[in-house]
This record gives structure tokens, C-alpha cells and sequence, in this order.
């Protein structure tokens, strides 16, 4: 994935997206914010919350920013924010798929840890969200993009040990501890498909069976580290869309 590059910082500003926002007193919004050079980390918006205030409008996920905040402790003050370009508009599914996005996010990273190749990267998956990209792929190459960047990147292309590499035409089954072997005649779990995986290395657009076998390892991988809270994302698309179709969802 690759295309839009986050510019520079100026004028004592930097580059960032808001994660999530809430109300924090009656006049002031509380925002957990990714941003360059600074990571994740939360901030306070002062009188966002007052009648024709436009910050309100502004400060929201999927609007690009400049902002400039204070303060040492584990929550600063926001003391400026201009909008970067114009809002990324989400709908439906792509909706759901960048809160769900903005949730690993918070759940994963360390708060004041730069991540700033990870921050292009959400930035041009979003754009990509917008522009109507294959969901499932998406999610699938930013949850890799975010294992690798946070170091729990799992190989895909060799089997455990690094010993043979991985063929499109056999079968194969992931174990947390050790990597991925080629899978028995006969089985219990998941099996995943050479085809699959070389396609997840790659950045390959996924077909319909590709895309389940992903969902289901992906999941697998990331649920040790996202412990057992079931993520809001995901249940809010069960919410909307589960009903009409059971075998998909955002990672099931």
C-alpha cells in the first residue's frame, strides 16, 4: 500500500488524526489522537464543546489535521488545530471498517511511542476506505502492517523455522508458538491455503475463500494481544450487518 505521504511538521504543529472523541466537560472534548512524531497519546480540547466553536466540528476521526498541544503528563491540552486537507468521507461498511481501524490503534500502541511509518500507512488506508477498496483486503493488510511495525509480524511466505517456503498448492496451518507447517491429511482447526498466505505477503487482492481463511487467522493472531474486551468495532458491525450476512464481518 503506498501513495499519500504526511508532510512535514511546520509552525510547531504536527500531523495527526483524531482516533476517538467524548465529552469531557460541558464545554470540553477529551480526543485520543495519532499523530507524527508523537504517537498516540490523549489531549484535551478546551471549549471544543461551546456553541459556534468550530473546533467541534473539526476535531472528528477521519479528518486530517495540524495540531499543537502542551503539557508533559499522560493527558496534554490542545492549543491549536487546522484542518490538513479535506475529511476522508466514510459510509457503510468502509465507515465501520475505519472505526475499526482507529480501535487496534488504540488498543495496541503505547501511548507516546512515534509510529511514523505506521501513520502514513493508516493514512493511505483510509484514503483507500474513501475511494471504495475491497474491505476485507484492506483490514487485512493493516492488521500484518500494524503486527510488523509493533514487532509480532508473523512470516507468511516460510514454514516454521524458516526451512521450506510456502507453496500455493498446499495446505497449511498456523500455531502460535511456532509459525506455520503444512497441514495433516486430516485436521481439526482452521487450514489455510498456500494461495492465501502468499497472497497476504504480497499485498494481493483477496477472492471470497482467501478473504475467510484471513479473517480467521488474522484473528487468531491478534486476539492474544487485544485480550478478551470484544472490540466495539466489530460488534457494531454485527449490529448492522451480521444479520443480513453471517460468514462476513470485520474479523470474525
Amino acid at each position: 500500500m503506498s501513495g499519500l505521504v504526511p508532510a512535514p511538521a511546520r509552525d510547531g504543529l504536527f500531523q495527526a488524526f483524531v482516533l476517538h472523541r467524548r465529552d469531557y466537560t460541558n464545554t470540553s472534548l477529551l480526543l485520543e489522537v495519532f499523530g507524527i512524531g508523537v504517537g498516540r497519546f490523549a489531549v484535551i480540547a478546551k471549549g471544543a464543546r461551546r456553541p459556534r466553536n468550530p473546533a467541534s466540528a473539526l476535531l472528528q476521526p477521519f479528518q486530517p489535521l495540524w495540531l499543537a498541544a502542551v503539557g508533559r503528563g499522560e493527558v496534554r491540552t490542545l492549543t491549536r488545530s487546522e484542518g490538513a486537507g479535506r475529511p476522508m468521507t466514510l459510509q457503510g461498511r468502509a465507515l465501520l471498517g475505519g472505526f475499526y481501524l482507529n480501535e487496534l490503534l488504540i488498543r495496541l500502541l503505547v501511548r507516546h511511542d512515534a509510529h511514523d511509518p505506521l501513520f502514513a500507512f493508516y493514512q493511505d488506508a483510509l484514503a483507500r476506505l474513501a475511494e471504495g477498496g475491497e474491505l476485507e483486503t484492506l483490514l487485512r493488510r493493516f492488521e500484518l502492517r500494524l503486527l510488523d511495525e509493533l514487532g509480532y509480524g508473523p512470516t507468511l511466505d516460510r514454514e516454521a523455522g524458516g526451512r521450506e517456503p510456502v507453496l500455493a498448492e498446499r495446505s497449511y496451518r498456523y500455531e502460535a508458538e511456532r509459525g506455520l507447517r503444512r497441514a495433516a491429511a486430516v485436521e481439526t482447526g482452521p487450514v489455510l491455503s498456500g494461495a492465501t498466505l502468499l497472497a497476504l505477503t504480497r499485498g494481493e487482492d483477496l477472492d471470497l475463500a482467501q478473504r475467510r481463511e484471513a479473517r480467521i487467522l488474522l484473528r487468531g493472531i491478534l486476539t492474544p494481544y487485544l485480550g478478551e474486551r470484544p472490540l466495539n468495532s466489530r460488534e457494531l458491525y454485527q449490529r448492522w450487518y451480521g444479520a443480513r450476512n453471517p460468514t462476513e464481518s470485520l474479523a470474525q
